[in-house]
């Protein structure tokens, strides 16, 4: 997990990246802020502060290493399936390097850390509008 934390470097937050998201984790005190760049309703580009515990920085850069291209329909079904694998669920979410966080499946206190990152992106990504 350490190997993955040092990954993040490769993501620094800078202030060209127009959306902004942040989340924390009432469990452990965890906090990640998180900017993004679209091309059209896609992922182009992020940035991330992670003030986490290794597990949850390991998690950001779970995250980060795949989000580009992903949409906010994309994040939200990978937050779903991550909250129901990290509850004990059976599939691990479709999403590439998520198997490293296995072990932190039997530590409910960390599930807040890893779900940092994906709580971020929903927070900066715009919702649709609504259908008319």
């Amino acid at each position: 997990m350490l190997s993955l934390a040092v990954t993040l470097a490769d993501y620094p937050l800078t202030d060209t990246l127009p959306l902004r998201g942040s989340a924390r984790s009432r469990a452990c005190g965890s906090s990640l802020e998180l900017g993004l760049a679209l091309d059209g309703d896609a992922i182009s580009d992020l940035g991330l502060l992670t003030q986490a515990c290794a597990v949850g920085q390991a998690a950001a850069a779970i995250f980060a290493a795949a989000a580009r291209g992903r949409t906010r329909e994309d994040i939200r079904l990978a937050n779903r399936h991550l909250a129901a694998w990290l509850a004990g669920g059976p599939s691990a979410p479709d999403w590439p390097g998520i198997e490293a966080l296995a072990e932190a499946r039997a530590h409910p206190g960390r599930h807040g850390a890893i779900m940092l990152p994906w709580k971020a992106a929903l927070d900066a990504l715009p919702m649709p509008a609504p259908a008319r």
